[in-house]
C-alpha cells in the first residue's frame, strides 16, 4: 500500500534559513535541530517529499540533495534514499511549512496575516 505524502518545506523547516535567500543553488545554513530524528520517524509513515520555491529553479533540487548529503549524520544515511524532490507541489496528505496559516473555514483577519512571523522570528 502506498504511503500518504508528507510535503516538507525545505527553507526554514529542514535548514535554518538564518542567512535568508542567497539563490536557488546556495544553501549556507545548518539543519534545524531535530530534523534527522523527525525524518527517521516520518519516513516509516509517509512518503516524504521535500519541496521549496527553489524546487523548480535551475540547480535548486541538486543543491537541496547535496545539502542533505552534506549534513546527514552517519546513523541515518538510509533516509537519503527515502526522500523525494518533486518540481511541483505534490498532492500531499499533510504539509509542514514555516510560512503558512492553517485555513479553518473561517477567513483570518488581513492584519493578522500582515503581522505573521515565522517560528524563528518570534524568538527574536
Amino acid at each position: 500500500m502506498k504511503k500518504p505524502i508528507l510535503c516538507l518545506d525545505f527553507d526554514g523547516v529542514c535548514h535554518s534559513y538564518t542567512s535568508g535567500w542567497k539563490g536557488a543553488a546556495v544553501i549556507p545554513d545548518p539543519p534545524v535541530l531535530g530534523l534527522w530524528e523527525f525524518l527517521a520517524a516520518a519516513c516509516y509513515e509517509f512518503e516524504v517529499d521535500i519541496f521549496s520555491s527553489r524546487s523548480n529553479q535551475p540547480g535548486g533540487i541538486v543543491a537541496m540533495k547535496n545539502w542533505f548529503n552534506q549534513h546527514c549524520p552517519q546513523w541515518c544515511q538510509w533516509i537519503l534514499s527515502e526522500l523525494y524532490f518533486p518540481t511541483e507541489k505534490p498532492p500531499a496528505f499533510v504539509g509542514l511549512d514555516d510560512r503558512v496559516v492553517t485555513f479553518t473555514g473561517k477567513w483570518p483577519e488581513v492584519k493578522a496575516l500582515r503581522e505573521f512571523k515565522t517560528w524563528n522570528a518570534k524568538a527574536v
